[in-house]
């Protein structure tokens, strides 16, 4: 199958709807499409009720979009501990919402998903594969897993254009601190700011390995994902990084000592040993791969932070 163009340009006068836009993902997505040249709607949270499936549909039969890339999500782990039933019932019918005004209302457009590696859970070997079956950890895990589901389902009764990226850790300028590189680069940067001599992160469990990729090059694969065929693919670098290997090249980035300690608070219930995943799939059909190392995401994001608390 031929490969499709890393920067394939948008018809003119198409239109992209992008739910979630405002997220951190999202952000970075809205800007990658406008710098491509397409017409970009990402409606606020405010102005969409994505709950509201009447307000989705009104929305799609108006933009008649020719793609859309359905972003939006409650997706913070610890959250969903916390309010499962949000993040369950949120969750899947945000995705139902938006899957139902496009075969409704545009089916001729191609719909990208995002969804996530963590519905494979504990993974049986490594890379994780697509062909690996689901065993979600989390209730986010879960509601992503049925999103995904149901995101398969109408691609198979409805024959839309449904393509799903599970994506792995992403990080990256503007990331939140619920996250790990959000976190610990909020950390550095507010210990600078304050001039503090000796740095101390309050961590997880440091000896955990993780899949990370730049959510720059994430969102590189969720444009032009739009043009592959449906199904499932794999969104990750394939390389398996310990945490406490994380803090060491985030010590070299910022050219400072750090140590850590274990917050017991961040420790996870379940938390799985190692995941690395394998993009392999994507690979072949885009030749996407990711192209920004893990030292400039950390310097990136962690500029982004003395940016923000320096305000």
């Amino acid at each position: 199958m031929p490969i499709v163009p890393a920067a394939a340009p948008h018809p003119a006068g198409h239109r992209l709807l992008v739910t979630g836009g405002g997220g951190f993902a999202g952000r970075h997505l809205v800007a990658l499409l406008g710098e491509r040249g397409a017409q970009v709607a990402a409606p606020a949270h405010e102005d969409l009720d994505l709950l509201d499936a009447d307000a989705v549909a009104r929305l799609v039969a108006e933009l008649r979009p020719a793609r859309v890339h359905h972003l939006a999500a409650l997706a913070s782990v610890g959250r969903s501990w916390e309010r499962p039933r949000d993040a369950l019932r949120q969750n899947l019918e945000m995705t139902l919402n938006v899957l139902e005004a496009v075969r409704a209302e545009a089916s001729q457009a191609a719909v990208v998903v995002a969804s996530s590696g963590e519905v494979y859970g504990p993974p049986s070997t490594l890379p994780v594969t697509e062909h690996a079956a689901f065993r979600p950890q989390n209730p986010y895990a879960v509601s992503k897993a049925a999103c995904d589901l149901l995101a398969a389902q109408y691609a198979d009764a409805h024959g839309l254009r449904v393509v799903v990226m599970r994506s792995f850790n992403h990080a990256g300028p503007g990331q939140s601190e619920e996250y790990v590189v959000g976190t610990f680069t909020r950390q550095v940067a507010e210990a600078q700011l304050a001039g503090q001599a000796e740095i101390v992160l309050r961590t997880g469990d440091v000896d955990s390995a993780r899949d990370f990729t730049d959510v720059r090059d994430v969102v590189r694969a969720y444009a032009d994902g739009a043009a592959l065929a449906p199904g499932a693919y794999n969104v990750c670098s394939g390389r398996g990084t310990q945490i406490r290997s994380l803090i060491e090249l985030l010590a070299e980035v910022a050219d400072v000592e750090i140590r850590h300690e274990v917050d017991p608070g961040r420790l996870r219930a379940a938390d799985v040993p190692e995941v690395r995943g394998s993009a392999a799939k994507l690979h072949e059909q885009t030749g996407w791969k990711p192209e920004i190392p893990l030292a400039d995401t950390l310097a990136d994001a962690l500029a982004a932070w003395r940016q923000r608390l320096a305000r």
